[in-house]
């Protein structure tokens, strides 16, 4: 089958379709502040450290209305950022040393390009895989490597930040936990209340601090198509950042340091578009000032200062919270339910299993699954790029650099339901259910592949 008879379809690129983007209320956001000089003259200069204070305080509301919190989110506890990844780097820069920080610890499968932030910060051959069980983070695994990283760390008397100078505002933390606990990316797993709750004690207990993208947590809808709820405007489940608020006294509590265990990375660029360049970090206090006081965000103002006052308007005029509820919700719900009928028509009866399927709840932008053994994703990616002009990200990409050994990955692949046209979809997924078939027939007819051959696989060809 040659491939270019027919038109691509990616299945691996993480991006919002276009006909998504809400432009229309961007402009009418950007029309509006940029019309009243007592928004477009701060708007234009050097912003506040912590950020554009009307959005802290429009995303303090709205985030309690969806968390529901036991209190109320104060705008203290949110520092505005250049984004989920501009803010993981700014937080490496304050709150982390490249030595007495023992390691990353990554939940695997992980979202690679993070493993390039953290090595860019010094943590190169030092990133930690934690595998996932069905409720999320294995926790058991954790603490036993967290007591081996001690012990380490004790032999080599590494007892100090070596190159990071005290400052009041920060603290450098012996360890760092990376997590999507929501609808993760690439596993589109959610971990449970029990182990997040359990993640934060553990983290209490050996000085670490979780850092958790919480990108996708708005875009939730029901698993079963049949179901007749509505879509929800409220979450399923609490953050990481709000149970190390409360858990056991919370983060405040009198015998704590101030900063907490956590912080929440958010981003409007899901809800929105990547383009926006404009997230939020969620901590406490402390943490969000220490945040703020980050050289790179001091020396040239708060970050995405114009952009933060259009997204302040979004959220203060309802439009951003109605393009949630009626366009992403229901268009996700619809492409998912598009995506899993195809998946369970041309790939479960081959043997394709799936992760946590008796979930009331699915989100976020990705489908992750085992192959049927003996098939190695990576081969059947290539060959379902040179013959069947399909893309799909291979479980080898989301492995933990330098570790990635620990968790399991040959057989996954993740697929992206957000991207292409809802049409296409289904399309895909036949054509994938092609691809597995094809090969294992040549299986049955030529006996086990020799996984030693190398196979011809570029990642820059899978964009």
């Amino acid at each position: 089958m040659n491939g270019s008879t027919r038109g691509l379809i990616n299945l691996l690129r993480g991006w919002p379709n276009p006909a998504l983007l809400p432009a229309a209320q961007i402009k009418a956001a950007a029309a509006s502040a940029l019309s009243d000089p007592e928004v477009s003259t701060p708007g234009l200069l050097y912003g506040p450290d912590a950020g554009y204070e009307p959005l802290r305080q429009q995303l303090a509301t709205w985030l309690t209305s969806f968390y529901r919190p036991s209190q109320p989110i104060e705008p203290e506890r949110i520092c505005i950022s250049g984004g989920a990844s501009q803010n993981l780097a700014c937080i490496l820069q304050v709150f982390s040393d490249p030595v007495y920080t023992r390691h990353v610890w990554m939940v695997s499968p992980t979202y690679f390009n993070a493993c390039r932030i953290f090595e860019d910060s010094g943590f190169g051959g030092r990133l930690r895989s934690v595998p996932e069980d069905d409720e999320g983070i294995d926790i058991v695994y954790l603490e036993q490597e967290l007591q081996k990283a001690e012990k380490r760390a004790r032999l080599d008397s590494n007892d100090k930040p070596e190159f990071k100078s005290p400052r009041t505002f920060r603290k450098i933390y012996r360890h760092l936990v990376y997590a999507v606990p929501t609808f993760s990316n690439p596993s589109s797993m959610t971990m449970s209340l029990q182990r997040r709750q359990q993640l934060v004690s553990i983290a209490r207990r050996y000085d670490a601090l979780i850092i958790t993208d919480d990108v996708y947590d708005q875009l939730q809808w029901p698993t079963d198509s049949a179901s007749k709820r509505p879509m929800s405007t409220e979450a399923a489940l609490p953050r990481i950042v709000d149970i190390d608020r409360t858990l056991d006294g919370g983060c405040e509590r009198p015998d704590s340091d101030g900063f907490g265990n956590s912080v929440s990375n958010g981003s409007f660029s899901k809800i929105v578009g990547p383009g926006v360049r404009t997230g939020w970090a969620e901590g406490t206090k402390k943490l969000a000032y220490g945040l703020s006081q980050c050289g790179s965000s001091r020396s040239g103002g708060a970050p995405s200062q114009l952009t933060a006052t259009f997204m302040s308007n979004l959220l203060e005029s309802g439009e951003l919270q109605h393009h949630i509820v009626r366009t992403l919700q229901p268009a996700y719900a619809r492409r998912y339910y598009s995506l899993m009928s195809a998946i369970n028509r041309y790939l479960v009866p081959l043997g394709v299993e799936l992760p946590q399927e008796d979930r009331d709840h699915m989100g976020g932008y990705f489908v992750w699954f085992a192959l049927p053994p003996p098939l190695d994703a990576t081969r059947v990616a290539v060959r379902a790029k040179e013959a069947y002009n399909l893309i799909v990200a291979p479980g080898v990409m989301f492995g933990v650099n330098g570790d990635a050994e620990v968790v399991h990955l040959k057989r996954r692949i993740r697929v992206c339901f957000a991207w292409e046209q809802e049409a296409a979809l289904e399309e895909g997924i036949a054509r994938l259910g092609e691809v597995v078939r094809d090969m294992q027939k040549e299986l049955d007819k030529q006996g086990p592949e020799d996984l030693s051959t190398p196979v011809n696989w570029s990642e820059s060809n899978f964009r």
